[in-house]
């Protein structure tokens, strides 16, 4: 053993001199090293940065076989030496998987790592601010922040997730689901590739917003594009909020025609406050602004002194309406009029008045009161008992002079001046007060819906039902929230829509044909996206409008009637109630009735003395919603529509959102046009190849332009949806030779034929 011993002491002694010395090696004894000599030392594991390429070998010597070359700059590891040659292990990427290598080289070309990596690959997980993301692609969320890390749960494409650290590209996240009826919250790691920033949208009650000191508008909810700037104590109209993706709050505000975005913490909201109209005078100069705010265009100067009177204020500013102009002013210019202005003709009582003429006795009539009226105790220049309000409707028996009106209001009786009186009669439904209470219940208006939608002219041809069939309850509901009679507002959707058959109501939601425009209705028309929202959304501008005594278009609070002359235009003596501003048709408000009347029987007792409900609302903003259009819809500008889109210029159109907004690309780059009007569009645009299906429920896509056979059949298209047709090179619509079938695009990027009778070019 002995021998055997000196014989490996020897033969090591030798392997180690070739690799750490080229001098001969001196043997002391058989049973000792030489000096020299060196032993494989063990260490905790380090990393190692190649610094130049660096072969790896089996052995600790040059004279070993290669196993590969190491290039510089790769990392290695190493727990293990031998004189001045490493024991490392090293890891790289072949065929896109990881294969490690182990061997030996030489320390003369390593460089040891502080930190035990290189600094490339340094990452270090940090708190960010909490985002709110979407997954863009089903992701896997891990137990730590890389690949090889558990799978802790799939979270699926469009799920919310919310990221507070990160790790170089990799995100700490918390998401929550529902399973089985149980909400599950998870945290993990995923890849900062799949996610993108996520904000939530709101639609809201218009509110207005008063800056508390110069803003910036920007372009999205956020702060990276700032558009516009506004000086303080400026008004700003809302209809959505935004909760950004750091959770922060935003409003969508409407400036000078144009939609952008505030930050919450910079503007204040104010009220809205409406009331019996008011005289004040103008303490000094000052200027009648087109907005609730001097930023806006000035209209005209009011003098000092001008008596002007308002029944609406928006925060700090007055809206009045002055030489044909209305706008705003601030409230901190107008005092109390000096004196009441009456609203009919007055004369100072003579010192010694003669004795009042008898009231003649009659037969009862009811009057609307058109303006806020003083009622006198007996009759011109005697004493203001009580002034009532414009929107009542009061009776009278008996009168002075053919002037002057004996009415009851308040619990006070005296003379009203009949110059703002308006004559009608109880006699049906046209003339009840629409802010009372309806006793009609859903079935009955369900029961009247599910026998009538069949005789409409959509069933008879294509067999649609009504979208209003058990939808009497939404008519309730919408009655209670807003106040306003649920019979009426079923009455008016059956009317306007067909009862739930015609083209808008069903392809839109739309009951009431809001939006739509004589030159472009089912384009222009709003999209609903339920029948509630449509009613409710009526309901509210009603009681906000026309209902209201200081809306715009009120002049009763009734369906009303309307007289034209021969020109078709309306005579106002001989016009009241809704049906003056809301129809042009004389028999609108009638038409109406009608069908209340076959609802539910009218009956005048319920009516004669109603209870009306006078709370009232601010109009609803424009619905949120739109159309979206088909790929590959080409447009030409038939004016120039911005700096990029000339007269002449084709481009793709996208979408046409409820408030008029065209998405559209250009050259790979997407715009938003808000100066289209929809009511005269042929001056601004002109579709080229939007075609919608009309006349048919379903519509076959054939792969030949023939009907021999459905073998041919490859896709079904449904009533108003849009089409795509396709264009041949020179942009031309590509018809068969038969001209009597238009090939059309399909969304799975295929082409078909239709029969061109149900297709009806939009916008042309």
């Amino acid at each position: 053993m002995k021998k055997m011993g000196k014989v490996v002491v020897l033969s090591t002694g030798l392997l180690l001199g070739s690799l750490s010395t080229s001098t001969t090696i001196p043997l002391l004894s058989n049973n000792i090293h030489y000096a020299g000599a060196a032993s494989l030392v063990k260490f905790s594991k380090t990393s190692y940065q190649t610094t130049a390429n660096l072969k790896l070998r089996t052995g600790s010597s040059p004279k070993t076989k290669t196993i590969l070359t190491i290039p510089k700059g790769k990392i290695v590891t190493s727990s293990q030496k031998l004189g001045s040659w490493y024991k490392v292990s090293y890891t790289y990427k072949s065929k896109g998987k990881n294969v490690t290598k182990n061997g030996w080289v030489s320390g003369a070309y390593l460089k040891k790592k502080s930190s035990g990596i290189t600094k490339s690959s340094v990452t270090k997980t940090l708190s960010i601010t909490k985002t709110n993301y979407l997954t863009t692609d089903n992701v896997n969320l891990r137990s730590g922040a890389s690949t090889n890390k558990k799978v802790v749960v799939t979270v699926k494409k469009g799920k919310a997730v919310t990221a507070y650290q990160k790790d170089g590209k990799w995100y700490k996240v918390k998401y929550t689901y529902t399973s089985k009826g149980q909400k599950n919250t998870k945290y993990g790691w995923v890849i900062r590739d799949y996610l993108k920033e996520y904000n939530q949208y709101t639609q809201t009650l218009g509110t207005y917003y008063f800056t508390k000191k110069t803003v910036k508008l920007y372009s999205g909810p956020n702060t990276q594009k700032a558009l516009v700037s506004v000086p303080s104590q400026n008004g700003l109209y809302s209809t959505q909020k935004v909760i950004n993706s750091i959770g922060q709050t935003w409003y969508r505000v409407s400036y000078n025609g144009k939609y952008y975005y505030v930050y919450s913490g910079d503007v204040s909201k104010v009220s809205v406050k409406t009331f019996a109209k008011k005289d004040f005078q103008v303490k000094a100069s000052t200027y009648v602004y087109a907005s609730y705010g001097s930023v806006y265009n000035k209209l005209l100067l009011l003098p000092k002194g001008t008596i002007i009177s308002t029944a609406k204020t928006i925060g700090d500013w007055a809206a009045v309406t002055y030489n044909g102009k209305t706008g705003y002013l601030l409230l901190s210019y107008l005092q109390n009029a000096p004196d009441k202005i009456t609203t009919e003709p007055t004369e100072k009582p003579a010192d010694n008045p003669i004795e009042k003429p008898a009231a003649v006795t009659g037969e009862e009539k009811s009057y609307l009161v058109t303006a806020d009226l003083n009622m006198r105790k007996d009759g011109e220049g005697s004493t203001i008992l009580i002034t009532i309000p414009k929107g009542t409707t009061v009776t009278s028996s008996k009168q002075l002079n053919d002037d002057w009106y004996q009415v009851t209001y308040g619990g006070k009786t005296g003379y009203v001046y009949k110059g703002y009186l308006k004559q009608f009669e109880l006699t049906d439904y046209r003339f009840i007060d629409l802010r009372t209470k309806s006793t009609v219940s859903a079935q009955q208006i369900n029961a009247y819906i599910a026998a009538n939608y069949k005789y409409t002219s959509n069933y008879k041809k294509l067999g649609i039902a009504s979208i209003l069939l058990n939808k009497g309850q939404a008519f309730i509901d919408a009655g209670n929230k807003y106040r306003v009679n649920a019979l009426y507002l079923a009455a008016h959707a059956i009317h306007e829509s067909g009862f739930g058959t015609s083209n808008i109501s069903i392809g839109k939601m739309n009951l009431f044909g809001y939006g739509a425009y004589d030159a472009t209705p089912f384009v222009g028309a709003y999209r609903f996206s339920t029948v509630e929202q449509c009613i409710n959304y009526v309901a509210q501008k009603m009681k906000a409008d026309y209902l209201n005594p200081n809306g715009k278009h009120f002049e009763g609070a009734m369906l009303g009637y309307r007289t034209n002359d021969a020109k078709g235009t309306r005579v106002a003596s001989k016009s009241i109630g809704m049906n003056y501003w809301y129809a042009s048709d004389g028999n609108w408000g009638s038409k109406i009735a009608n069908h209340m009347q076959k609802i539910m029987a009218f009956n005048k007792s319920i009516y004669e003395n109603p209870k009306i409900d006078a709370r009232y609302f601010t109009l609803p903003g424009i619905p949120a919603g739109g159309d979206q259009f088909p790929a590959g819809i080409q447009v030409i500008a038939k004016k120039d529509l911005s700096s990029v889109i000339k007269t002449g210029t084709i481009f793709t159109m996208l979408e046409k959102t409820n408030d008029f907004t065209v998405k559209v690309l250009v050259n790979g780059k997407q715009y938003s046009l808000s100066n289209i009007s929809f009511s005269e569009y042929n001056k601004y645009i002109s579709a080229i190849n939007l075609g919608r299906v009309s006349g048919a429920s379903t519509l076959n896509v054939r792969s030949t332009a023939d009907t021999k056979s459905d073998d041919n059949i490859i896709a079904k298209l449904k009533l108003n949806q849009y089409v795509s047709l396709s264009l041949d090179k020179k942009n031309n619509v590509i018809m068969d030779s038969t001209k009597n079938w238009y090939q059309v695009n399909l969304a799975n990027g295929k082409t078909g034929w239709v029969n061109k009778t149900y297709i009806i070019k939009e916008l042309q």
